[in-house]
């Protein structure tokens, strides 16, 4: 295998000692960080995620005019969008949505230590991006070993282009990675690198029993995502936890399609109650409570012009809604709900079972899968999550 220029260089180095501290990169996969340089990978314009506070926005950084700072960010612990809006975009500004991306190396061999992949086993690569996991991968198992697939061409073609030159054999391929490819199967592994709503049946029939399937797996209920790590079983279902809390693009296939609000508000009701302290909502580990039990709806909490803090749910099975208000910031809101469902109802019957169990964290919750839906549990598979509305 070629091994990439620069890869000796000082910021990089220093990115190794940091994922190590982290216990982000183990002592096994250490060979693979030496070997596979993520900044072979990259294209000469990118954006990476930098933080600001408790947010992130991206900035445009080209190797052609700035190669020092280009390096700095490919060797830096952060995302790196690589392209927006599915290709449509132009220029150097950022797009509207990013649509590919190098993950944050802290992250990215987090989810390679929890799928356990060995030398010789056959990987099946969900979301090829840049090449680097699947470079990583097969570095790690051997050549000709992994499947790489992604939907888009301009993509896969320049994972190739990159993989080629370092000696990296992976089959890449463009498609729905959603799918599968029955044709290289069974797996031992299957890696996920994007966020999905629902564990395809394809998966479950092309990973052979005793496989893993990891994948960020999520909600309508909110943009995080949990890392799901399963086992399959002989009778063609899956199960296993959620091992970390992240945060991916999601499958273009399953994006949620954001509510039209005329269509849902056409009426006006009164005041139905109140609510929960807004603060209480923003718990992550409860907004992932509440999402497993009702994954068929989305929320969005902000403030109005005057900075009161308010947040809008909506079904995304029918017309039901709620808006709820909070007047005072660490007092209870007011709600407004409509439709043939109760939201609000809904959202705090979750919330007061989430708090009731002694505030579980994410890692205690995990799910088993069938071909037919999926069931949500906590602590043991053996004790579902009450309520959850799930087929």
């Amino acid at each position: 295998m070629t091994t990439t220029a620069h890869q000796e260089r000082p910021s990089r180095i220093e990115l190794g000692r940091c994922l190590v501290s982290s216990g982000a990169l183990s002592s096994d996969w250490a060979p693979g960080f030496a070997a596979v340089d993520r900044a072979a990978f990259l294209p000469d314009r990118m954006w990476p995620f930098v933080p600001d506070g408790a947010d992130a926005s991206t900035v445009t950084i080209d190797r052609r005019e700035d190669p020092a700072a280009w390096y700095g960010y490919a060797d830096a612990d952060l995302s790196i969008v690589t392209q927006w809006d599915d290709g449509d975009h132009q220029g150097e500004a950022p797009g509207t949505v990013p649509t590919s991306s190098a993950s944050q190396p802290s992250v990215v061999y987090r989810l390679l230590a929890a799928l356990g992949a060995e030398a010789g086993m056959r990987v099946f690569d969900a979301g090829t991006g840049t090449g680097e996991t699947a470079g990583l991968l097969t570095h790690r198992c051997g050549p000709n070993t992994v499947t790489s697939m992604d939907v888009d061409p301009a993509v896969t073609a320049a994972a190739q282009k990159r993989l080629v030159p370092l000696g990296l054999a992976v089959d890449v391929l463009t498609g729905d990675a959603l799918a599968g490819h029955p044709a290289g199967a069974s797996y031992d592994r299957i890696l996920c690198t994007f966020g999905v709503r629902t564990i395809p049946g394809a998966w479950l029939q092309q990973v052979r029993p005793g496989g893993l399937i990891v994948a960020p797996y999520g909600t309508h209920y909110s943009s995080r995502d949990g890392l799901l790590r399963l086992t399959a079983h002989t009778d063609g279902t899956a199960s296993g936890p959620f091992t970390a809390g992240v945060e991916f693009m999601k499958a273009r296939a399953q994006r949620t399609t954001w509510p039209t609000h005329a269509d849902y508000v056409t009426d006006w009701p009164g005041s139905t109650g109140t609510a929960v302290r807004s603060g209480q909502l923003a718990d992550s580990d409860a907004t992932h409570a509440i999402g497993l039990v009702l994954p068929d709806v989305t929320h969005t909490l902000y403030r109005e012009t005057d900075g009161t803090r308010a947040g809008w749910w909506y079904s995304l099975t029918d017309r039901s809604w709620a808006y709820v208000r909070w007047p005072d910031e660490d007092g209870p809101g007011i709600v407004h709900q409509y439709g043939p469902r109760r939201l609000w109802d809904g959202v705090e019957a979750a919330y007061d079972w989430w708090e009731g169990t002694g505030r579980p964290s994410l890692t205690r919750f995990g799910l088993t899968v069938s071909a037919g839906g999926a069931a949500p549990w906590v602590d043991d598979p053996g004790n579902p999550v009450p309520g959850a509305r799930w087929r």
